[in-house]
């Protein structure tokens, strides 16, 4: 008679963290694409970014009156300021940095420049825990910075792969790996669920502040299009992949969610080649594989 195994809860827990993370990072992919189809339509980068915020702030309102929770302690004054902090980090200086980095950079360059920030992420965590940083990341690091190298050298000489628009997305991925760093300790006092949505409202009223001091109030009248696209985005590409990542990083931290779903740029070039109509050289794609052999080297156990 043989019996069939049951998954220790713990390994079931891990595999459910990586399901959540490949998850996330897919919805993530898509982000780039309608930006850049918003961009077609002359909409800024500021204006878009606020639409985008507002449209998550309408879905959290509308969760929160379908999706009754218990009510749940005061949070602690150390714990607000964290997440002020990381609302700040994550959700607002990241996605400002972002946008405006693709108003000159491709979605596909864009999307393997922003995913430095697992490497990123783990070098920061050994810092902030002063733990030794391995060989094997010490190389995993240096290979993922040839292959951006590569990446983004054959396309300096046009306009998207300028290098100004470049360092913004590398400053957007900057601000991202220190959020993810300093994010696992908090939710796990807060919960995963209360963090998200208090991180997204900190930054949603940053992005409007930033908004109302910088625009006209009537920036905000845009084509159609615009406002399909931001509410995409809002829904598709922030609410969702930031509730699933959260999750993911309550179940298996926040290093290796950095990492799992290390084919979300892979998605963007095939979205961009089929929407945008964008393409890599030879040369590019040889440097898109080294970036993701090396996340891929840093994410093993």
């Amino acid at each position: 008679m043989t019996s069939t195994a049951i998954p220790h809860p713990a390994a079931r827990a891990e595999q459910l963290g990586v399901i959540l993370a490949i998850v996330s990072a897919t919805c993530f992919a898509t982000k780039a694409i309608f930006v850049k189809l918003a961009y077609r339509h002359g909409v800024d980068a500021v204006t878009l970014l606020t639409l985008r915020l507002v449209g998550t702030l309408g879905i959290l309102g509308l969760l929160r009156l379908l999706w009754r929770r218990p009510a749940q302690a005061p949070m602690a004054r150390r714990d607000i300021g964290w997440l002020l902090l990381l609302g700040f980090l994550g959700y607002y200086l990241a996605s400002v940095t972002d946008f405006i980095g693709l108003q000159t950079v491709s979605a596909s360059l864009e999307r393997l420049v922003l995913y430095l920030y697992p490497t990123l992420t783990v070098l920061f965590t050994a810092v902030l825990t002063r733990s030794a940083i391995t060989r094997r990341t010490m190389g995993a690091l240096a290979l993922t910075y040839v292959g951006i190298v590569l990446v983004v050298w054959p396309g300096l000489h046009d306009a998207h792969a300028d290098v100004a628009g470049l360092l913004w997305v590398f400053a957007s991925n900057v601000a991202f790996a220190l959020y993810l760093t300093f994010s696992p300790p908090l939710i796990a006092r807060v919960g995963s669920l209360r963090f998200t949505e208090m991180a997204l409202s900190v930054s949603a009223g940053l992005m409007l502040g930033h908004f109302l001091l910088t625009h006209p109030a009537t920036q905000l009248i845009q084509p159609w299009p615009v406002y399909a696209y931001a509410g995409v985005m809002a829904a598709v590409a922030t609410v969702l992949p930031l509730y699933l990542m959260a999750m993911a990083m309550q179940r298996i931290g926040a290093g290796r969610t950095a990492v799992v779903g290390s084919f979300g740029p892979i998605i963007t070039i095939v979205l961009g080649m089929g929407v945008l109509d964008e393409h890599l050289s030879a040369v590019q794609w040889l440097g898109a594989v080294v970036v993701l052999g090396g996340v891929a080297l840093v994410s093993r156990k």
